[in-house]
């Protein structure tokens, strides 16, 4: 069977898309990627961007899209277990390349899926813990009133760290709330 009738494309069409997005660099081909992205809710490209910015445009950003195989993507993932990133964060980043890298191949930058063999960091979620009412009244009192607050508005109101510092006059979204 032929490359042209795998993929679904005729030779030459795959040929251009080789040529013009093999050689880029991962940086320039997730900015076209991410053009590409209108369905992305305004938090998610902000946590797109934070993750491309902190952890893939570091490690991956100057390579050429035409060197990626499953050994660079398992050598970024130990960087990350090497560099302590927290595994939220390792399996957020981990997500994110698969789906640039797995769009890379269907338009046939790769003649081989790159993630094959790849074991993707294993975040349990399940293993978080809530405070107790006795472990969460020590840990409001560990702190100044700034500590406090959010450490109240994190409890009290389900935010998250980031959520709860990111807390102003300026985003409040009714008269009542």
């Amino acid at each position: 069977m032929t490359r042209a009738k795998l993929v679904g494309r005729p030779v030459a069409d795959e040929e251009k898309i080789e040529r013009s997005c093999a050689g880029m660099r991962f940086e320039e081909y997730v900015e076209e990627w991410k053009a590409g992205q209108r369905h992305l809710a305004v938090a998610s490209v902000r946590h797109l961007e934070s993750l491309l910015e902190h952890h893939l445009y570091p490690a991956l950003g100057s390579r050429r899209m035409n060197s990626f195989d499953h050994k660079v993507v398992d050598q970024f993932i130990r960087t990350m277990e090497r560099m302590r990133t927290g595994l939220p964060t390792q399996a957020n980043a981990f997500d994110k390349l698969r789906a640039i890298l797995l769009d890379a191949h269907r338009l046939g930058v790769f003649p081989d899926n790159p993630l094959l063999g790849v074991k993707p960091p294993q975040y349990d979620s399940a293993r978080a813990v809530t405070p107790s009412l006795e472990q969460l009244r020590g840990i409001r009192a560990a702190g100044d009133d700034a500590f406090m607050l959010i450490v109240d508005l994190m409890s009290g109101c389900g935010l998250r760290n980031g959520e709860a510092s990111a807390v102003n006059i300026n985003n409040i979204v009714a008269d009542d709330v």
